[in-house]
């Protein structure tokens, strides 16, 4: 019986082949073509909910989205660079993982661990829509979305003991929104310092995966054990607010000095100072200030006729960097009329001094910085401070962001009675920066500037002629004894145009700002509608840095 099945078998397929063959041959023959015809095309209002189901996939985001932006300009720009961006980003990933091969050279008989072969392909990522986001900090944020089905060419080799093992990725697939935040924003080309990049959610990765030669996703439960890993490792990563730092520029050369302590000054006497007036005395007085800031010096009170004053004066200065910014006092003798005449001055650099601790100076008095002059042997006297610099808490600088403030919050939630009690005692630093105006409009001119009042100081930015839209950005400080928890601040905007006559002042609009917020977050930076202003706004960002 298996004798006559197996001719059997042999007689079907000698008589199958070429029964087959000549059916075939008579189609090809004999058949007509048939007439292609044109694809119906309908617009898309007319077409049924299953095939736009089937479509919305497909559609760019420029089409679904009125705010994102067609960039075929860009995709071009891409493509022609794409032979050149495989090579360099297959070169930054070769110098980044060799390292982390080497960790596992000797380790499980592990003898090597390289690629074999590494290129991204032929097929170059397409940019299906992209947005700017406007945002009240000093940057640009891109949120382009990427799209990319490409052929790369991934080959890693792991020597074990005498196996060769290869491992070859295949058919990638990715879909990713990142979010690309260039900032800050600097004077200096290419105009931001640094890039920051990050995933607004987790990417979709598809790709195969062959190991010796057969393919490992097939396997049932590994395709979504893998497909899990890679988004979770990406996602702990680079998933916002977490974000991958890139420098463009030196820090050196795009270094943006803020505030990081204050200064105590207490200026306690001087002792045998010159005598200028004619009467054999003096009328002395003392000026100090920091080097590196354009602010107006701190004066003591006047000592008529007295060449061994005693001040107990106070003053408080900020200070941006304790490691090359230095105190220049000088002494100067008063005069009622014409310049004064300056005593000799004298030089400390805030690098002798210690965080939190008083230390005591007594300096003799120079005629001018060059300490080794041989002419300048006439005495001068010498004067007495006390000096102590309190740098403001970590915690207090690094709110900058929206990234800052989350992590000052996941802080505060670590020690909250501690912290509390912090922010709500204590000296520190309130600073304004008022950064510009939209839609400030008068009546008779728009010459617009801002007015800054709080606590009885008076402080105004510089006056912008002819426009409607201001950008002033200009910071002003203000050092308190204590928290300002019950305090406002108003801020007007006013316009004022040459000569003397009625209207040559006008106020475009104004507010009131409690601060009370500001003690509590550390920080406000947003935009405010202007009272007595149709459509006026103005940006104001405040801080409130604790010592």
């Amino acid at each position: 019986m298996a004798l006559l099945s197996t001719l059997t078998g042999i007689i079907g397929f000698g008589m199958g082949v070429p029964f087959g063959l000549l059916l075939g041959f008579y189609f090809f023959i004999y058949s007509k073509p048939k007439i292609v015809q044109e694809p119906i095309t309908r617009r898309v209002n007319q077409l049924d909910n299953t095939a736009l189901l089937n479509l919305l996939h497909d559609i760019p985001l420029w089409v679904k989205c009125p705010d994102y932006e067609r960039v075929d300009w860009l995709n071009k720009i891409i493509a022609d660079m794409w032979p050149y961006l495989n090579k360099a980003i297959c070169a930054s990933i070769r110098s980044m993982t060799e390292p982390m091969f080497a960790e596992y050279v000797g380790m499980f008989q592990i003898k090597t661990i390289a690629f074999e072969n590494l290129s991204l392909g032929t097929i170059p990522p397409d940019i299906y829509g992209s947005k700017i986001c406007e945002t009240n900090e000093n940057e640009l944020v891109l949120e382009p979305a990427v799209r990319w089905a490409g052929n790369p060419n991934i080959v890693l080799v792991v020597k074990l003991l005498t196996f060769r093992i290869t491992i070859q990725v295949v058919d990638m697939q990715i879909l990713v929104a990142p979010r690309v935040t260039l900032k800050p924003l600097v004077p200096t080309i290419p105009c931001f310092a640094n890039a920051s990049v990050s995933l607004l959610k987790r990417p979709e990765i598809d790709f195969g995966l062959n190991v010796l030669g057969g393919d490992l996703m097939s396997i049932p439960g590994v395709y979504h054990i893998i497909q899990r890993t890679i988004k979770m490792q990406i996602a702990s990563l680079y998933l916002w607010p977490q974000s991958l730092e890139i420098p463009i520029l030196d820090p050196s050369t795009v270094a943006i000095n803020k505030p990081v302590g204050i200064l105590h000054v207490k200026v306690v006497r001087a002792h045998k100072l010159l005598k200028m007036d004619f009467l054999g005395t003096s009328d002395p007085y003392v000026k100090l200030n920091l080097t590196g800031e354009n602010l107006p010096a701190k004066k003591t009170s006047i000592k008529k006729r007295n060449l061994n004053p005693v001040w107990n004066e106070q003053f408080k200065l900020v200070v941006k960097d304790p490691k090359s910014q230095v105190l220049q006092l000088e002494v100067f003798d008063w005069d009622k009329v014409g310049t004064h005449d300056r005593l000799g001055m004298q030089f400390v650099p805030l690098k002798l001094l210690t965080a939190n601790e008083t230390k005591e100076f007594k300096l003799d008095l120079l005629k001018h910085t060059f300490i080794a002059d041989p002419y300048d042997k006439k005495p001068r006297g010498n004067i007495v401070i006390e000096l102590t610099y309190a740098p403001f808490r970590e915690e207090s600088i690094k709110v900058d962001g929206i990234g800052d403030i989350l992590s000052r919050k996941e802080s505060s939630q670590d020690r909250p009675s501690e912290n509390s009690n912090e922010v709500l005692s204590g000296a520190g630093l309130l600073s304004v920066t008022v950064q510009g105006a939209e839609d400030v409009e008068g009546l008779r001119h728009n010459n617009p500037y801002a007015v800054i009042r709080f606590r009885g100081d008076k402080k105004k930015t510089k006056k912008i002629k002819k426009t409607r839209h201001p950008l002033w950005n200009e910071e002003f400080q203000f050092m308190l004894e204590e928290p300002p928890l019950n305090d406002t601040i108003r801020i007007q905007v006013m316009s004022r145009r040459k000569g003397i006559g009625f209207h040559s002042k006008e106020c475009l609009g104004k507010l009131d700002i409690n601060l009370t917020d500001v003690v509590h977050n550390g920080r406000i930076n947003t935009k405010y509608h202007l009272r007595n202003s149709k459509n006026g706004k103005i940006h104001v960002d405040i801080k409130w840095t604790t010592v």
